[in-house]
């Protein structure tokens, strides 16, 4: 049984003044029947992980580089993030792929590097607008997923998340068949590459979620959680999710 993971990235969000709501959303899910995370700016993981304590909340980066140490100003190795609390680390979000450049290459090497470190990779993949018009959704997150993600991924120390680019932050979701169709599709190519690890896999949907769609997607096959963006900011939005997750 793939167990649920409910995954709130802050993004550029958040200064000391919002820990309060890591402290509520840690009074309200003291032991969740889920994986609880959350991937806070790097400037507030350490603190974070020190305000944890014994909950069982994860904590995770937002970013790492592939190589372990040198001379890479203003980056953060996966180590890095380990010795500052994080057990997961999200690589290849859409906003980096295309506001840096990032390729699938790269992005499978920070995985390694995650792995090394004893980080489970969050590995995301989605398609553009016009790519999704033009049909090739399910190519586009094929090749993504097929070059994105190591050979030494298992279902222990990686994570895929779907996210289509046109669905981040825009309020626009697909349709509950287009969802189950792209999952239905990665899990179908994982086991085919990687056998029983490939089911063990968790697969995210993220993208506009929020507590009024969490439910109807998170009962759908193989959508085994989200990643969520805004609505991570708040205890109150981010618990309401959490809860549809945890019932479905």
């Amino acid at each position: 049984m793939r167990r649920k993971l409910a995954a709130g990235n802050w993004k550029m969000n958040g200064t000391a003044a919002d820990l309060g709501e890591i402290t509520a959303l840690m009074a309200a899910f003291p032991a969740p029947k889920l994986d609880l995370l959350i991937c806070p700016p790097a400037t507030l993981l350490a603190r974070m992980a020190d305000l944890r304590g014994a909950h069982p909340l994860r904590l995770g980066g937002q970013d790492c580089h592939a190589a372990q140490t040198g001379a890479h100003t203003g980056d953060i190795a996966a180590a890095m993030l380990r010795d500052a609390g994080a057990d997961y680390v999200i690589l290849g979000h859409s906003e980096r792929r295309a506001a840096y450049a990032e390729s699938n290459a790269t992005i499978a090497a920070k995985a390694s590097a995650a792995h090394s470190a004893g980080l489970t990779a969050v590995i995301c993949l989605g398609e553009s607008l016009d790519q999704r018009l033009a049909g090739q959704t399910l190519d586009i997150v094929a090749q993504q997923l097929a070059a994105s993600v190591p050979d030494a991924a298992t279902g222990a120390n990686t994570v895929i998340a779907y996210e289509p680019i046109w669905a981040i932050g825009t309020g626009k979701v697909p349709t509950l068949p287009e969802i189950a169709q792209v999952h239905a599709k990665l899990r179908s190519d994982l086991v085919a590459r990687f056998g029983v690890a490939g089911g063990q896999m968790r697969l995210l949907y993220g993208g506009s979620v929020k507590p009024s769609n969490a439910a109807d997607i998170f009962a759908l096959t193989d959508v085994d959680g989200a990643l969520v963006g805004g609505a991570s900011l708040k205890a109150s939005d981010f618990g309401a999710i959490i809860s549809a997750l945890g019932a479905a």
